[in-house]
């Protein structure tokens, strides 16, 4: 019999001790433990790109004195990603606010009851045709869909006038667009349906295949395509232009029409509260937050380069390109389906 006296050990990190085979409960236990930290009082989804979207919610902690978690998208993935994760967390909402690049997803959530009517005294001066009538989305800090090209190897008389006319094959060949299933581009093809008809718009995909046109992974990279000499032109939008610039690179943009009488299309970011948000007070202060004037502002003033839909706010800032003038977002909202059902048998297929 060993009558020694038993060796004293130290006791073991945490790590150690799941190192050690620990039990997965235990080392969960303290893991929470070593991690554990002031809980979000107020939880964000945004598909308003990340380098402008975290210096706005950095004020805002600062401001306010509140926690945020923000949960951000990709950009081939935008915004639509967020719309089916909103619709499964229905019975059970995780998120408080949502921050959109596009306001037309945000149409379809209204719709399906997933955001709650919220009017915002912060958004007093938004005019009315950049809101919800029922509240439920506050409109701002617009951007247009452009045509954005080369501008050393294509002559701006060279362009056309209208979307229409890119599906003529001289065009086509050398389009680029982002993947339609989503983000602004979605959009913009729902806005094709809506203006022309179904028919006509389909045919117009139809032409578009046939004709060439190159399918990217999202705005940002149809831009690269067109500064790599792989494109000559591409649908995007004014964002992304503005970041080329800035870069270097030779991009310049055109503002074609659905038509010859109508505007070119703008689309805003939206902001709303969601339906059974579990922080519903603290996300009403973060909404006044997003739709006021200061925000519109410094997104102008971002490389984003956003159009405030606030005129006076407008007017005080360096003017660049046509005032953006807001078009039937619920008419175009409703042609979504269509255009999704479309673009998956035509383009995508």
């Amino acid at each position: 019999m060993n009558n020694a006296t038993p060796r004293r050990t130290r006791p073991q990190p945490a790590s150690a001790a799941c190192a050690r085979g620990g039990s997965l409960a235990i080392c969960l236990f303290f893991l929470w433990i070593c991690g554990c930290e002031r809980s979000p009082d107020v939880v964000i989804y945004t598909s308003v790109d990340q380098e402008f979207a975290r210096k706005i919610l950095e004020d805002f902690q600062q401001i306010s004195g509140l926690k945020v978690a923000a949960v951000y998208d990709t950009e081939a993935g935008k915004n639509t990603g967020f719309l089916r994760r909103i619709e499964r967390e229905r019975s059970a909402p995780r998120c408080d606010v949502w921050w959109s690049g596009e306001v037309f997803g945000s149409v379809e959530l209204a719709r399906a009851g997933l955001l709650a009517a919220y009017d915002s005294p912060a958004a007093a001066d938004i005019p009315p045709e950049w809101r919800d009538s029922e509240n439920r989305w506050t409109g701002l800090a617009a951007r247009a869909r452009v045509l954005a090209y080369h501008r050393e190897r294509v002559r701006p008389e060279e362009l056309p006038g209208t979307w229409r006319a890119l599906a003529e094959p001289r065009f086509a060949r050398r389009l680029a667009l982002a993947n339609p299933g989503f983000g602004t581009t979605r959009g913009h093809v729902a806005a094709l349906f809506a203006e022309w008809g179904p028919e006509s718009a389909a045919a117009y995909l139809r032409d578009l295949r046939t004709g060439g046109a190159t399918i990217a992974d999202g705005n940002s990279h149809a831009v690269s395509l067109v500064a790599s000499g792989a494109a000559d032109w591409c649908m995007t939008d004014t964002d992304d232009v503005w970041v080329a610039q800035r870069r270097g690179q030779p991009i310049d943009l055109a503002y074609p029409r659905l038509a010859d009488d109508r505007p070119p299309i703008w689309i805003p970011c939206t902001v709303g509260l969601v339906a059974g948000a579990p922080h519903p007070d603290a996300a009403r202060r973060l909404i006044d937050y997003l739709v006021s004037a200061d925000v519109e502002r410094a997104l102008a003033e971002s490389d984003s380069g956003n159009v405030p839909v606030r005129a006076a706010l407008r007017e005080s800032l360096p003017q660049r390109g046509p005032h953006p003038e807001a078009i039937n977002f619920d008419a175009v909202a409703r042609q979504l389906s269509a255009g999704d059902a479309a673009v998956a048998d035509i383009l995508l297929r």
